[in-house]
C-alpha cells in the first residue's frame, strides 16, 4: 500500500477537518432535525448513533474513499478466507470461521478446518450436557456444582465476560470461578468458595506453557488431592489447548482435552473451546445463540456498503478522532450490570490487536495507532473520571452501551439510560460562560461572585460520543456487539496498515521472567541483570 498519509483521502481528509473542526455539533443539530437518522444505524436488535461526532456526509464519503485506497475489501475476503493475513507468525485469523456453523468446508494448508470445528462444537455438546444432567461425576461420585476456569489474557476475559453478561441464563445449580491471578490471595478466596468433591477446573492455555496458567493448575491440583485423598482425581480437570500433548504429559486424559488452534488468537478464542466455561454455564442452546450473533455480524461486515457498514463506520471514526483530531485514549462505557467486565475484555482486544508502531511495509509508522481503552459501568463512572471527560483540555471519546430492557426491577430503567443519554448530551452540548454565568446569577451570587465562579463552570462540550443501544443483552445480541468490535479494530489496523493480529510486545516479559523468577529463588544472582532490577530482588529476598 502507498505510504498512508500520502493517500489522496488521507490528505483530503486533512484539508476536511480543518474546515469543519472548529463546527459547533450544538448547531448543527438545530440546524437539522434529521441529523440522527442520517447518522445512525440499525441491525437487528442494536442501534448505532453516530451523530455526535463533528461529521457531515463529505466526510463519510471520505472515510469510504480512504478505504478504497487503502484495499479495505481485499483484505476482509483475506481475513474470511484463511489467507495468512497474520503475516509475522504466517498464519490466518480464523475466529471468523468458529462462529460460522453453517460452513462445512474452509480449507487451511490442504486441512478442512470446518471439520475440526464442527467436532469440537460436538465434543463440547456431549460435556456440557454431561455436567448438567449430572451424569459426569467427580472421584466421590458427587455432581459438580463449581466450575473453576484457569487462564490468561484473553483464555481468562472472554469466558469471564460473557458468563458474567449472560448470568440470567445460567443453570442455577451451577457457579463459576475465575483465577488469572498468581497472587495468593485471589486463589485463596475461591478455594474457600467451592466443594472440592463437586468442582471441575478447566486449565485453559493455547501452548499449555503460560507460567500463571500452570503454576496456577499445580497448586490447585494438589490442593484437590490433599482435599480428596483419591488416587484419581482426573474427573476434576478437563483442558481446552492447541497443545495437546502437553496437557497429556500434565496429566489431563486425551478424552478431557478440548482443541483449539494455532490459528486462533487468544484474544478472538471466546468462540473456540476457550468458551466451555460459558456453554457449561447457560448451555449450549444458548451458546450456539452467541455464536450465531457473531456470524451475523460477520455477514453485515463482509457484505455491507462500507457507507451503511457499522464496523467500518465505527472504526473509521476512531481514525477520525485519533489521527486527525489528536485523541490518544478511548472510553467504554456500559451502562448495564450484566458488561460490568466488557470494557476490560475490549480493553485487550484493541490494545493488544493495535498497539503497534510497524507497518506492513516494514517501516516505523509516523501516525498515532490503536488509543489506550479505559471505562467503568456508567453510574459508576459518572462519579470517577467523567470529570476528566467533560473538562479535561484534551477530549476523550466515549462509546455508550445501553440496553433498552433490564431483567430485574424495571422502575429503575428509566433512570438508567437517563443518565447515560444526558451524559452524552452534556459532552456534545457542554455549557458556555454566559450560561454559567447567569445560572449563578439566578441562584443568588452577586455580580463580582459569578464572575468569578463562572470560568470553572465551563463545559467545552462539542465532545464526540458514540451510543450502541441494544434491545436486551442475549447470547445473540452479545455475541454481535463483540464481533462488531473485533471487526472496528481490524479495520482500523488494515487502514494503519498494520499487523492486528500478532503480539510481539507481549512475549519480551515473558522471555525475562524465567531467570528473575530464578534470580528471586536463589541467594546468589546468576544472570547478568541491571541494577534496579538487581536492587529489587536483594530488596525483596531481605523481606522473606
Amino acid at each position: 500500500m502507498k505510504k498512508l498519509t500520502a493517500l489522496p483521502a488521507w490528505r483530503a481528509l486533512e484539508q476536511h477537518c480543518q474546515t469543519i473542526a472548529d463546527s459547533s455539533m450544538q448547531e448543527w443539530f438545530a440546524k437539522d432535525p434529521e441529523r440522527f437518522a442520517r447518522f445512525s444505524l440499525t441491525f437487528d436488535e442494536i442501534l448505532f448513533d453516530f451523530s455526535k461526532n463533528r461529521i457531515n456526509q463529505e466526510t463519510i464519503s471520505l472515510f469510504v474513499k480512504l478505504a478504497e485506497e487503502a484495499n479495505l475489501s481485499e483484505a476482509i475476503e483475506k481475513l474470511f478466507s484463511g489467507f495468512p493475513i497474520n503475516y509475522t507468525e504466517n498464519r490466518p485469523a480464523l475466529h471468523t470461521a468458529l462462529r460460522d456453523r453453517r460452513s462445512t468446508s474452509l480449507l487451511v494448508n490442504g486441512h478442512n478446518v470446518m471439520a475440526d470445528i464442527h467436532a469440537t462444537l460436538q465434543k463440547m455438546q456431549v460435556f456440557t450436557d454431561e455436567v448438567r444432567n449430572e451424569t459426569w461425576r467427580g472421584a466421590t461420585g458427587k455432581p459438580i456444582r463449581d466450575i473453576v476456569n484457569i487462564g490468561m489474557g484473553g483464555s481468562h476475559l472472554g469466558p469471564l465476560m460473557v458468563t458474567h453478561a449472560l448470568m440470567h441464563y445460567a443453570d442455577p445449580k451451577l457457579r463459576c470461578y475465575f483465577i488469572s491471578n498468581i497472587d495468593g490471595s485471589q486463589i485463596n478466596e475461591i478455594l474457600q468458595k467451592i466443594d472440592p468433591e463437586q468442582t471441575l477446573f478447566i486449565i485453559s492455555s493455547k501452548t499449555f506453557t503460560t507460567t500463571e496458567t500452570l503454576s496456577n493448575a499445580a497448586l490447585v491440583r494438589e490442593w484437590l488431592q490433599d482435599k480428596l485423598g483419591s488416587p484419581d482425581i482426573s474427573s476434576h480437570f478437563v483442558a481446552v489447548t492447541a497443545a495437546k500433548e502437553k496437557a497429556i504429559k500434565w496429566g489431563i486424559p486425551g478424552s478431557h482435552i478440548f482443541s483449539f488452534w494455532d490459528w486462533v488468537g487468544g484474544r478472538y478464542s471466546v468462540w473456540s473451546a476457550i468458551g466451555l466455561p460459558i456453554a457449561l454455564m447457560v448451555g449450549m442452546e444458548n451458546f450456539y445463540a452467541f455464536l450465531d450473533g457473531a456470524h451475523e455480524m460477520d455477514l453485515h461486515f463482509k457484505q455491507t456498503e462500507f457507507s451503511k457498514n457499522i464496523p467500518f463506520l465505527s472504526g473509521l471514526l476512531g481514525i477520525w478522532n485519533i489521527n486527525f483530531f489528536g485523541c490518544r485514549q478511548q472510553a467504554v462505557i456500559p451502562y448495564a450490570y450484566e458488561l460490568n467486565y466488557f470494557q476490560d475484555y475490549i480493553q485487550q482486544l484493541d490494545m493488544e490487536s493495535n498497539g503497534k508502531f510497524v507497518t506492513q511495509s516494514n517501516h516505523f509508522v509516523e501516525y498515532a495507532t490503536g488509543p489506550v481503552i479505559f471505562g467503568q459501568q456508567g453510574c459508576d463512572g459518572q462519579h470517577s473520571f467523567f470529570q476528566h471527560l467533560h473538562q479535561s483540555p484534551n477530549f476523550t471519546p466515549v462509546d455508550f452501551i445501553l440496553a433498552a430492557r433490564g431483567e430485574y426491577f424495571e422502575q429503575q430503567q428509566n433512570a438508567l439510560i437517563a443518565s447515560a443519554l444526558s451524559q452524552a448530551q452534556a459532552l456534545m452540548s457542554g455549557r458556555s460562560y454566559i450560561d454559567a454565568l447567569t445560572e449563578l446569577k439566578q441562584a443568588g451570587y452577586s455580580e463580582e461572585e459569578a464572575a468569578t465562579l463562572a470560568k470553572n463552570k465551563i463545559i467545552p462540550g462539542n465532545r464526540p460520543s458514540h451510543v450502541f443501544f441494544l434491545k436486551k443483552i442475549t447470547p445473540q445480541t452479545l455475541g454481535q456487539l463483540i464481533a462488531l468490535y473485533e471487526h472496528k479494530i481490524f479495520v482500523q489496523g488494515i487502514i494503519w496498515n498494520i499487523n492486528s493480529f500478532d503480539q510481539w510486545g507481549v512475549e519480551l516479559g515473558k522471555k525475562l521472567l524465567p531467570a528473575i523468577l530464578v534470580d528471586l529463588e536463589n541467594t546468589h544472582s546468576s544472570h547478568a541483570q541491571d541494577s534496579s532490577t538487581i536492587g529489587l530482588i536483594n530488596y525483596y529476598r531481605n523481606q522473606t
